[in-house]
């Protein structure tokens, strides 16, 4: 079999997979994978806090830091710079002594706000029920 009809059989199967009903018949193979990006982007951890913490404006490096608890100064820059790839966040740097540096949300960033907060309320509205659900599953699990 080549190369050329193994591709034709992995993207039929992605098709026939696609007909079943669900939100993924919507979207052709492009947007599907674009959506997958964006939401690994917007769905990891700490850009959910990050996106959180700008809520109520622009916010320097240094504080964006203190307000997140357990971020590494490592994975603040790296997130930070991901958001601002993508158009979420702004990164604005004043000419003073010492440096002042400031994140804030673009409106694309705010249009998001309210998903990433509904996301984190219902984290903490379930937080115990979920807790409950793991300790469960682990003791089940154990051998």
């Amino acid at each position: 079999m080549g190369s050329g009809d193994l591709r034709r059989r992995r993207t039929n199967v992605r098709a026939n997979v696609r007909t079943v009903p669900g939100p993924c018949a919507h979207w052709n193979d492009e947007d599907a994978d674009f959506i997958r990006e964006v939401l690994d982007l917007v769905g990891d951890k700490w850009s959910v806090l990050i996106i959180g913490t700008l809520a109520d404006g622009p916010v320097r490096y240094s504080d964006l830091g203190q307000a997140i608890p357990g971020i590494s100064q490592r994975m603040l820059t790296l997130t930070l710079k991901h958001l601002q790839r993508t158009g979420l966040v702004t990164r604005t740097s004043y000419p003073e002594v010492p440096p002042r540096v400031e994140y804030a949300l673009t409106d694309l960033g705010t249009s998001l706000l309210s998903t990433v907060l509904a996301l984190a309320a219902w984290s903490a509205d379930h937080h115990a029920e979920i807790r409950r659900h793991q300790a469960t599953y682990d003791n089940r699990a154990a051998p």
